[in-house]
């Protein structure tokens, strides 16, 4: 017992850490790797252990005894003896059951535990999908059912470990290039390769599907590219928009031996399929109806896929995990900037496309200078006096949305950009008639979902050579797109308490500055409102990764 700990473990598994402490730094960074942040007010975190937090855990080397560990380390009181069991329990729930493969007799599902074997085999949602017992430890599996079983695993408590391989895929060669087409060095960067490694395995430690997670701004396409070079296979890359896919097309162009006929798209403006095709999520969940087929699912099988890359993982619409079910025996990587799924789908993420393979705390990148050193600002401002007393009869929904469209938000946004002049700035925001009002007074261009692919690129393109100081988004702004020289974010409203978006607007600002410099988030909130809950459930995951938000007020 050390009452100097910042730690409190309860016996319900929820980890209380003191943000006051001296060792509060060394401690969320410790738990972080096995626990979620829940709240995150001034002056006490709260965390929880989940099944899927330490199976996450476990999956990137993790033991019981090093979370034990852990908590012991930071821990005012002695540890719950309950909770020390449980983490026992459920850690070495991982791996207890394992896929393997049978030759061309499909699969079998092994354990050395026959007793948890025969009982989980008893349960009517997997008893349909086993077949003969091969002897008592191992019974068969047809190879069609490899993801939906375990899906089914992972919902009774017990994720299997997939062992079963995969199939190669037809060979196709990517060199990496020693110079960028633009004349400078390219060098794979050592966390990059640390993390296409991961993901590839070795004897020891087989891979060949898991997560990647790197901030915005790290290099996650290079992690992709540098692993398509190690398999040298046809890889099928998925991703959330056209312009996503043609910022990865350029990526591989200038960094790759590839050349343009190597490289399909395959979207609602353009049907190629090439070696390495790009591939929206929209074109794959299209159907007519809303209880037809997915027109374009035969994608997955059209070719003899190597490699399966999805980019911005946990942006991955539900239809496409039941694609990926059937497609357990090709390799896939996920890439993403955050696990959080506001949908509950995370589970999914971790069965079908595999566990985190790798990690690395933004805050860590920050310091080693391979991102941007931002600062993360909420300037709370009130409701017109009129609109106030509106407030107060407006139906929940209505006042949400009164609430992000507070046009006290348009002045303190255009001191921000005063107070910016000659940065690159960067408004986000939900609502189209807020947007297209900020635009109208900032007589800056707009960009929405709306807006062409070609209009895109050419607004973009003015961003990037400085042509345009001050661009507004909206959604589209949440996902990848390439604007290296942003630097300041203003978001004047958002989705709910989405987390996940929180971080990615966060990330349009991260990339490495030419002239060096801070880059700065701004959030402006509407006080006494629904919106400053929401403001709090968003900021958790960045506030997890070790970022504050300097909270100002703006006064009547």
């Amino acid at each position: 017992m050390n009452l100097q700990n910042p730690l409190i473990v309860q016996s319900n598994s929820a980890i209380l850490l003191e943000v006051n402490n001296p060792l509060f730094v060394e401690a969320r960074n410790a738990v972080s790797q096995f626990a979620h942040l829940d709240k995150s007010p001034e002056y006490i975190h709260s965390y929880s252990i989940t099944p899927l937090s330490l199976w996450n855990a476990a999956s990137m080397g993790l033991s019981a005894l090093d979370v034990e560990a852990r908590l012991e380390k930071f821990s005012k009181y002695p540890l719950p003896r309950n909770v020390v069991d449980d983490i026992k329990e459920l850690m070495g729930r991982y791996g207890k059951l394992i896929l393997e493969s049978a030759g061309n007799t499909g699969l079998v599902l092994r354990s050395g535990d026959e007793k948890t074997l025969a009982h989980l085999c008893k349960h009517p949602d997997l008893k349909p999908l086993v077949g003969q017992w091969v002897d008592k430890n191992s019974v068969e599996v047809p190879a069609r059912y490899r993801g939906l079983i375990k899906q089914v695993l992972i919902n009774l408590g017990y994720p299997a470990h997939d062992k079963a391989g995969y199939v190669d895929g037809d060979p196709f060669s990517i060199g990496l290039r020693e110079t960028t087409g633009a004349g400078s060095d390219f060098v794979i960067r050592e966390y990059q390769r640390q993390a296409a490694d991961s993901f590839i395995g070795n004897a020891a430690s087989p891979g060949g599907s898991g997560v990647v997670v790197l901030p915005c701004g790290a290099g996650k396409t290079i992690v992709g590219i540098y692993a398509m070079s190690l398999l040298k296979r046809r890889t099928l890359i998925l991703v959330t928009n056209v312009t996503a896919a043609r910022q990865w097309k350029r990526e591989i162009l200038d960094k790759t031996s590839l050349s343009e006929d190597d490289i399909g798209e395959y979207s609602g403006e353009v049907k190629e399929i090439k070696p390495v095709t790009l591939a929206t999520y929209q074109i794959l969940t299209y159907r007519k109806s809303r209880q037809g087929a997915f027109l374009h699912y035969d994608i997955f099988n059209c070719q003899n896929w190597g490699l399966i890359i999805y980019d911005e993982v946990h942006l991955l619409p539900a239809p496409v995990f039941k694609f990926t079910a059937d497609i357990q025996a090709r390799r896939r990587l996920g890439l993403t900037a955050t696990l959080v799924r506001e949908d509950g789908y995370e589970n999914d993420v971790f069965t079908l496309i595999g566990p985190k393979k790798f990690d690395v705390p933004w805050k860590d990148l920050e310091r080693q200078g391979w991102i941007a050193t931002a600062k993360c600002v909420e300037v709370r401002v009130d409701l017109p006096q009129a609109e106030k007393l509106q407030y107060l009869s407006l139906t929940p929904r209505q006042q949400i949305r009164l609430a992000y469209e507070n046009p006290s938000k348009l002045a303190v946004a255009k001191q921000i950009v005063d107070d910016h002049k000659g940065d690159n700035i960067l408004i986000i925001g939900q609502y189209i008639s807020q947007l297209e009002s900020f635009a109208k007074e900032f007589e800056a261009p707009i960009i929405t979902g709306a807006t062409p692919n070609k209009r895109r690129e050419e607004l973009y393109r003015g961003f990037r050579e400085g042509e345009i100081k001050v661009l507004i988004l909206s959604k589209v702004g949440n996902f990848a797109i390439d604007l290296p020289d942003a630097n300041v974010a203003i978001q004047i409203s958002g989705s709910f308490g989405s987390r996940q978006e929180e971080a990615q607007r966060l990330g349009r600002i991260l990339r490495p500055k030419k002239r060096g410099g801070q880059a700065v988030f701004y959030s402006i909130v509407t006080r006494e409102s629904k919106e400053l809950d929401f403001a709090m459930n968003r900021q958790m995951f960045l506030t997890e990764q070790g970022y504050c938000y300097d909270i100002q007020y703006v006064e009547d």
